[in-house]
């Protein structure tokens, strides 16, 4: 199991390629004017802020990355003699099926349990990686926005969803420009409480179901009767 504080898929293998300003015609053929085409993920994870700031992770964090290191190696040398033993016991042919069975559940429970706990400590490191990714990504639109009339773009594809596109089209550059001139710096530490936008979401939607399904209980309660006098 391998910890990691950015995700690699992010930022890998992403370029932005520079664009000119002005291109009528390139030698794929004529370019439709008015045309972008943009991948988000890439603009953010080659902003000066997201840089700066993932470096700083494993400074501002090290206690629990340290922590969990450890941790990962512990739960490690505990399983590997756990695996050994299971390997010779299954070609040594003397431990019946029901036994192996139960050696395996174990160290499938001891490694479930471990990596809960691992994610538990590089928790704060993740959720502080979240923390940066929302503060660039409040500002992709605005930024994409002055992109498109700096380049007179009327319509942005998600590159992401593009077979192929001659980079005259590219509008990455552009918008992380603007992105780069606005969000200079991101913080690395989540407010209190702080939660992913997702999880917000989420839970506004958990709470407005539950406040119309009591409002809707209390409308449907038959009235109570008034009390007759004899």
């Amino acid at each position: 199991m391998q910890l990691r504080l950015v995700s690699a898929a992010l930022v890998a293998g992403l370029s932005l390629g520079a664009v000119p300003a002005a291109i009528a015609q390139t030698a794929g053929g004529i370019v439709v004017p008015g045309l972008g085409v943009a991948n988000q993920p890439a603009v953010v994870g080659s902003s000066n802020a997201y840089k700066a700031a993932i470096a700083q992770l494993p400074t501002v964090y090290k206690a629990q990355i340290d922590a969990a290191n450890t941790r990962k190696a512990q739960l490690q040398a505990q399983l590997q003699p756990m695996y050994a033993k299971l390997d010779a016991d299954a070609k040594g042919g003397k431990v019946d099926r029901t036994a192996l069975q139960a050696q395996y559940a174990q160290i499938q429970q001891i490694q479930q349990a471990g990596e809960q706990e691992l994610q538990q400590l590089v928790e704060p490191a993740n959720l502080a990686r979240q923390y940066v990714l929302e503060q660039i990504g409040d500002k992709l639109e605005v930024a994409t926005q002055a992109a498109m009339v700096k380049r007179h773009i009327t319509l942005v594809l998600d590159a992401q969803s593009v077979l192929k596109a001659d980079q005259a089209y590219n509008l990455n550059q552009d918008i992380l420009d603007q992105v780069n001139a606005t969000v200079p710096s991101v913080s690395v530490t989540p407010p209190a409480g702080w939660l992913p936008r997702q999880q917000r979401e989420q839970q506004a939607q958990q709470q407005a179901a539950a406040a119309a399904s009591a409002s809707q209980a209390g409308a449907v309660a038959p009235p109570k009767k008034a009390p007759q006098g004899r």
